[in-house]
C-alpha cells in the first residue's frame, strides 16, 4: 500500500471504518472485512468493529500506518422545497440529503428548517462556519417571508416585536417586520430556535400558512430555483 508510518495527530471523533475509508482505498464495508480479519491493529492492538477513533491513535493496515488525509471543506446552499425534512433520517419523510450528491451526504445543516418550510439551506463540514451560523451567541441575521391566516392586528405586531411566550425559557422577539401584502411580511430574526417563528405566530393567534427563507447570515438564496444548489 505504500504508507509513510506516522501517528494520528488530530482529533477525528469518528467511526474506524469511516477513518479508513477516507484515508486508505477501503470502502467502509470493506473496512470492516479489514477489521474482522485481524488487518487493522490500532496502537498495537487489533482492532474491533466499531472502535471509535480518538485523538493521537496510531492506526496501521497490514503493518503499516496510515497517512490522514485532511477534509476538503465543503460548503452547499440549497433551496429546500416544502415537503422535505433536515435530517439524515427522515422516518418516511423525503430528506435534503436526497438532493445532493451521495459524495456529500456526511455534512451538517446549519439552521434547520421545519418539513413545511422552504427556502435557504447551508450545509457544511467546516466547523467554524457551523458555529458562526449558529450559536446563539454570534446573532446571525435570517431573513423569512411568512404568510398568515388573516389580518395581522398592529397590537399584535408589536407584541412580536417586543417579545411573545412560546413556551421556552425567554420569549421570542422579532428585530423587525416589514410588511409586503396584506398577510405577508418579511421577519428578520437574531436567533433561531425550534419552530420559532410559527410559535411567536400562534402565541398571539395567527397560523403561518407559509414560510420561506431568504438569508443565513452572510448567505442569501437569490436566484436559485426549488432543489437547486450552488457548491462553493
Amino acid at each position: 500500500m505504500g504508507f509513510t508510518p506516522v501517528a494520528v495527530d488530530c482529533y477525528l471523533d469518528m467511526r474506524l471504518n469511516k477513518f479508513l475509508s477516507q484515508n486508505t482505498e477501503l470502502s467502509r464495508r470493506s473496512a470492516d472485512v479489514a477489521i474482522a480479519n485481524g488487518r487493522i491493529r490500532v496502537n498495537g492492538k487489533p482492532a474491533v468493529l466499531g472502535l471509535p477513533v480518538e485523538e493521537t491513535d496510531l492506526i496501521e493496515l497490514d503493518g503499516q500506518a496510515i497517512r490522514t488525509v485532511a477534509p476538503k471543506i465543503v460548503t452547499i446552499l440549497l433551496h429546500k422545497p416544502a415537503g422535505y425534512v433536515c435530517s439524515k433520517n427522515g422516518q418516511g419523510s423525503k430528506t435534503v440529503y436526497e438532493l445532493l450528491p451521495k459524495a456529500y451526504e456526511n455534512l451538517n445543516i446549519a439552521g434547520r428548517l421545519d418539513k413545511d418550510s422552504s427556502g435557504l439551506v447551508v450545509l457544511t463540514n467546516d466547523g467554524s462556519l457551523l458555529n458562526e451560523l449558529t450559536h446563539p451567541s454570534n446573532n446571525k441575521e435570517k431573513a423569512y417571508v411568512v404568510s398568515i391566516d388573516k389580518t395581522l392586528w398592529p397590537e399584535d405586531q408589536k407584541k412580536l416585536l417586543s417579545g411573545t411566550d412560546i413556551g421556552d425559557e425567554r420569549p421570542s422577539k422579532f428585530m423587525r417586520m416589514k410588511k409586503k401584502s396584506e398577510k405577508t411580511y418579511e421577519i428578520i430574526l437574531g436567533e433561531g430556535r425550534n419552530r420559532q417563528i410559527r410559535r411567536a405566530f400562534e402565541s398571539v393567534g395567527y397560523v403561518v400558512t407559509k414560510l420561506h427563507r431568504e438569508q443565513l447570515g452572510r448567505f442569501r438564496l437569490g436566484k436559485l430555483k426549488e432543489k437547486e444548489k450552488i457548491i462553493l
